[in-house]
């Protein structure tokens, strides 16, 4: 079988020259001729799909959930679509230089297809992103914090804070250990920093009461601050008014984003 001779001193040589068309090709190699002639225009306009694409961050946007895998499927399918259809016609031009015949006409279905299939997997993986968002308090941890009700009872009505909210933040916390200590150093049932210790009036953060009076007492502050908003409120609570201050809201840090997401899950389901 004749190869054909591309020259990158002249980029027209090679449609101009062609090839010895008088070669009697069987059934199997135009075939086979045919497909490579596809595969080349595929990979020639997944490139150009590629390129054209490149700003705005794939054809989904970078904000997808899932985008990155999902714009693989279509980039490759929509190329297959416009190499079937000869929309270039790079294909057919290729292929009639060899054989010195017109590329088979063959347009496939699939791209609809695939559309679904795509469509398919993106509902399928945004449904695992929110499931995974819903995490169960352990039954230890339940059985600790049950142990509180009583003194965050106590504490909801003397600083006016929804005692549903006040379990969900010690579950998100410390999971009702009234022992925990972070690695800022933060303390006990509703994790104190020393400074929020002094502000609060708390003498000893390891006693349970202490503690979640002391942290009631700060979300209260919180929620006064913010107008009632409870999002901001954790969000200061996790990582301080300055940087709610700072960023106008909501910081763009995961572990704030997660913590009040958290949050709001126990709340869901104690509620």
């Amino acid at each position: 079988m004749n190869s054909l001779s591309l020259k990158i001193s002249n980029k027209d040589v090679h449609f101009k020259e062609g090839i010895n068309s008088q070669n009697n090709y069987s059934p199997e190699e135009k075939t086979k001729l045919a497909k490579v002639s596809k595969d080349f225009e595929n990979i020639l306009t997944n490139m150009m799909l590629k390129s054209m694409t490149k700003t705005t961050d794939g054809l989904l946007g970078k904000d997808n959930y899932g985008g990155d895998v999902l714009d693989v499927i279509f980039e490759n399918e929509i190329s297959k679509f416009i190499t079937e259809s000869r929309g270039m016609g790079v294909a057919g031009q290729i292929y009639k230089n060899i054989t010195g015949e017109e590329l088979p006409s063959n347009i496939k279905k699939s791209f609809e297809k695939t559309l679904d299939i795509a469509e398919t997997v993106n509902k399928s993986v945004n449904k695992n992103k929110v499931e995974s968002n819903k995490t169960t308090p352990s039954n230890n941890a339940m059985k600790r914090l049950d142990k509180y009700s009583d003194l965050i009872n106590e504490a909801s009505k003397k600083y006016n804070v929804d005692k549903q909210l006040i379990k969900s933040v010690i579950l998100t916390e410390s999971a009702g250990k009234h022992d925990a200590l972070s690695k800022a150093n933060a303390k006990g049932l509703m994790q104190l920093m020393d400074s929020t210790s002094t502000d609060m009036g708390v003498k000893n953060p390891w006693n349970p009461k202490e503690n979640i009076y002391g942290g009631t007492k700060y979300l209260s502050k919180l929620l006064k601050d913010y107008e009632g908003d409870t999002e901001l409120a954790l969000a200061a609570y996790n990582a301080g008014p300055g940087n709610v201050k700072k960023f106008n809201g909501i910081p763009p840090f995961k572990e704030t984003q997660n913590y009040i997401k958290r949050v709001n899950n126990y709340l869901n389901i104690l509620e």
